[in-house]
């Protein structure tokens, strides 16, 4: 491909400085990662990031073989290469990424979601509703990337612009006619969705988060860079609720539509009902506004309530009828989030990745809403993390859970029995009771046996992992698996007393 065909779209928004040498060189592959290896005939990206700047290796890509080098910092380069000015290489990136594989994010309905909570679940519950009628849809998010023939694990939340465009234009060569995908704040900010017009853009909620070195210096920014989801959208559905709505509006000229629990939502929900039916924890609701019907969904909460007035406000854009959007209400079940483990009338088992202090608030504040005889929750923190965090999430668990089980999460390179000390310390500053067992499967069997008659227990922490990192190395660890090989354990004589239905 050559290179004035790359960069039509940053010479029509004049992002591109200057050209210096040959605009029609032929290129052979795009390259941005220093650690790729180079071949003849390469477009080079040089990329600042938080520990290497690429503009240091700009000449050992020439000496590779690399034909053009795209960069925002001046250079003088050897041999003939050509270099391109741009004023910021990451939206460079995006844009060239696009070109390159045939802009493919245009061949398909693209629906980005943002927002602090709810992105994952709203974004499972829309690709299942969009599978059920018969429309072959994309999925890109937290847990993992669906390209419409595969399943990969995914490593970031957005993924890096050229491997998002790749996964499109997988997609588009798969048969997809739409893709779900979670932008996260860091992808808008970094410019991963650049040049993609989303047909739709949804705003969930938005809570301080991400705030730091390396992410965001203040809320402000965070607020900013999600807004920007609706300045390159056509059309916006937003959390009326939200006090940050108005907000993510700023700037953008879409047209929108609101839901919510308030007066005043275009959806709206009410005679909200949570309640527990053998084991499950369900939410119902009525809506009103511009569509009037009744929705039940097998997973608690009233974030519930709201991630699917989401689904359902997308799906209505996709005119799916209304009585098949119900059914697929129904059987919904993202994994990881809120994941409910089916086991026995008695009580109720769920599996979460709430895994600091603020989504672990949020998760047994919902729970307790069902009112269990116990809410028990079993957590543990990952080891080369903030000890604060431990502390943090330990007096929560103390304070909103009646019992507590620590255990192992991902130790990596620390002990886990020091991990749980500090958990501990957190754990004894309020008055819920605790036990501790450091090996998580065991843990989980403590749990399980020891559940009393209309209790909601929760395994928090790892949701959709499905390995244990200790020193280095990834053993596999699922909890489903472990769950199974427990109920496999068991006398029957246990299995009676607690009701087991596997």
């Amino acid at each position: 491909m050559k290179l004035d065909e790359l960069l039509v779209q940053l010479l029509s928004e004049n992002s591109v400085v200057e050209i210096r040498g040959n605009k029609e060189a032929e290129v052979t592959e795009i390259v941005y990662d220093t650690r790729k290896t180079i071949g003849k005939g390469s477009l080079f990206v040089c990329i600042t990031g938080a520990v290497f700047d690429g503009h240091e290796y700009a000449e050992t890509a020439v000496a590779a073989g690399a034909s053009v080098i795209v960069a925002e910092k001046e250079l003088t380069l050897s041999g003939d290469a050509t270099l391109v000015l741009v004023k910021d290489t990451r939206k460079a990136l995006a844009y060239i990424s696009a070109a390159w594989f045939g802009y493919p994010a245009k061949k398909l309905v693209t629906i980005g979601i943002t927002g602090t909570k709810g992105k994952t679940t709203t974004a499972y519950m829309v690709h299942h509703i969009l599978e059920k009628v018969g429309i072959k849809s994309g999925l890109v998010g937290t847990v993992e990337v669906r390209n419409g023939a595969e399943t990969i694990p995914a490593s970031h939340t957005t993924p890096e612009s050229f491997l998002l465009q790749k996964y499109f234009r997988e997609m588009v060569d798969n048969g997809c006619k739409a893709v779900v995908m979670e932008v996260s704040s860091q992808a808008l900010k970094l410019h991963r969705v650049g040049g993609v017009i989303f047909d739709y853009a949804v705003f969930t909620n938005l809570e301080p988060d991400h705030i730091g070195p390396n992410e965001h210096a203040d809320f402000e920014d965070y607020a900013e860079c999600k807004s920007r989801l609706f300045c390159q959208c056509r059309f916006g559905i937003l959390n009326g609720d939200d006090p940050m709505m108005n907000r993510m509006l700023m700037g953008s000229t879409c047209d929108y539509m609101t839901y919510g629990c308030g007066d005043g939502a275009d959806l709206q929900a009410t005679g909200i009902d949570l309640h527990r039916t053998d084991g499950k924890l369900m939410v119902s609701y009525a809506t009103k506004g511009i569509l009037e019907t009744e929705i039940a969904v097998p997973v608690p909460g009233m974030f519930t309530v709201y991630n699917s007035l989401t689904a359902a406000a997308i799906c209505m854009q996709f005119k799916v009828p209304t009585e098949v959007m119900k059914k697929a209400f129904t059987e919904v079940q993202v994994k990881g989030r809120l994941e409910s483990i089916h086991l026995s009338p008695r009580f109720s088992l769920m599996i979460d990745y709430a895994h600091n202090a603020m989504s672990l608030k949020s998760l047994l504040t919902a729970l307790k809403e069902y009112r269990p005889k116990r809410l028990v929750c079993l957590f543990g923190c990952g080891g080369n993390r903030s000890r604060d965090r431990r502390f943090e999430m330990g007096e929560i668990s103390s304070r909103y859970a009646d019992l507590t089980i620590v255990t192992s999460d991902n130790p990596r390179f620390e002990e886990p029995e020091a991990i749980i000390e500090d958990i501990l310390t957190g754990v004894k500053k309020a008055d819920g009771a605790y036990v501790t067992v450091p090996d998580r499967k065991e843990a989980i069997r403590y749990a399980i046996l020891n559940a009393q008659d209309e209790d909601v227990i929760v395994l928090a922490g790892k949701g959709h992992e499905d390995y244990q990192e200790i020193k280095g190395v990834k053993y596999p660890m699922d909890e489903r698996v472990l769950i199974r090989e427990i109920l496999s354990e068991m006398t029957p004589e246990e299995k009676e007393r607690l009701k087991i239905i596997l």
